[in-house]
């Protein structure tokens, strides 16, 4: 086997009647292994007028070993602080969470949505179930370009510390900053080829000193290093790609499901475009995470169940969560958790190949910062 496919295996959760704080979808969870051996999905919930918090369920599975149903366990995040509220309401969203080996602690990254846009926040846990605000991560300049006071959202942390580009073991930051006309809706209408600005429509790796112990006074520093990771490169792609679950370290190196977005026309609708959220599979490399070994040619998954082609946002799978099936001896199976069409979660079990395909996509060679 040498390719990477994504085989659905269900919807894992929906909004529960009569539930107010679910009355607008529940989407997008982090999924990972508590220190129970559990598995716990913490979705992203969504009540009246987008007001959004960060729900906590387990995750039930059936005797053959695949995930069947949520448990709710109650609230992790809910709009508090600043940088979370906004007038009309407030975002804790998206998340994605590590489990950091070297500090033995839980990190969390999710966009805070407040009136000055979405950014990038950062709870941390030893258990889970209680979490501590860090704020908001920040930046330096690079090379001009301003991190800081742009839309910067789909983060996730590398679970162990990765060489910058000098080599300097750091904590890894992956991202996608959102500068003004990078949007879809704001490129959708360019003809294409379209060409492509790679320093403002890429995904980044930006690193900070490591922490050197998990206490009170834990904080996470400045980033203040960053390589441009990703750039869109494939038609289904075009409009933008940005991160997706978070890193993790396979026998062919880091693995990424990341999303996609781009154009399809729907025939029965006098032949207008419409964008379309897909996933691919990009694998790093383990030793130079900056490297990339792997990127699909073509997205693993796309929306074809009417679920994910009707909801909040029409034509969406947006992957999130990733579970390695350690539990049941299968190093090898992945199970990815994703949000369909902005308003229920699926999962997909990915099997990971024997070896690498030969063919692959990544950023053209003069492709350069």
């Amino acid at each position: 086997m040498s390719e990477f496919i994504l085989n659905r295996l269900g919807i894992i959760m929906k909004s529960e009647p009569g539930n107010p704080q679910e009355v607008e979808g529940v989407l997008n969870p982090a999924a990972i292994r508590g220190p129970d051996g559990e598995l716990y999905l913490f979705p992203r919930i969504v009540g009246k007028g987008n007001y959004s918090r960060i729900g906590i369920a387990k995750v039930l599975f059936n005797k053959s070993g695949d995930p069947y149903a949520v448990k709710r366990l109650g609230i992790a995040l809910e709009p508090e602080a600043d940088y979370e509220l906004r007038p009309d309401g407030g975002g804790c969203e998206d998340p994605r969470i590590t489990f950091m080996e070297k500090l033995k602690c839980y990190i969390m990254t999710y966009t805070a949505f407040s009136s000055q846009g979405p950014r990038i926040a950062i709870a941390i846990s030893d258990d889970l179930f209680h979490w501590k605000r860090l704020g908001l991560a920040t930046f330096d300049p690079y090379q001009g370009i301003d991190f800081v006071h742009v839309d910067d959202k789909d983060a996730s942390i590398f679970p162990i510390p990765i060489p910058n580009h000098n080599g300097k073991m750091q904590l890894g930051l992956i991202h996608r900053p959102l500068f003004p006309g990078t949007r879809p809706d704001e490129t959708s209408h360019d003809a294409k080829p379209r060409k492509v600005d790679i320093t403002h429509e890429s995904i980044w790796i930006s690193y900070c000193p490591i922490p050197t112990i998990y206490d009170n006074s834990f904080h996470i520093g400045l980033f203040n290093s960053h390589h441009r990771l990703a750039t869109p490169v494939m038609p289904w792609e075009r409009l933008k790609i940005g991160g997706g679950t978070p890193p993790i370290l396979t026998k062919h190196g880091w693995l990424i499901i990341y999303h996609g977005v781009g154009e399809i026309t729907e025939s029965n609708d006098n032949e207008k475009k419409r964008l379309r959220y897909s996933a691919g599979a990009m694998i790093l490399s383990k030793e130079h995470p900056q490297m990339i070994r792997y990127r699909s040619s073509d997205p693993i998954l796309i929306p074809t169940l009417s679920e994910e082609r009707k909801g909040t946002i029409e034509n969406v799978v947006f992957p999130t969560g990733i579970d390695q099936r350690l539990d049941i001896d299968q190093p090898d199976r992945f199970d990815v958790y994703y949000g369909m069409a902005d308003n229920l979660i699926g999962v997909a079990r990915l099997d990971l190949p024997d070896f690498l395909p030969e063919k692959r996509e990544a950023d053209p060679p003069k492709a350069k910062v």
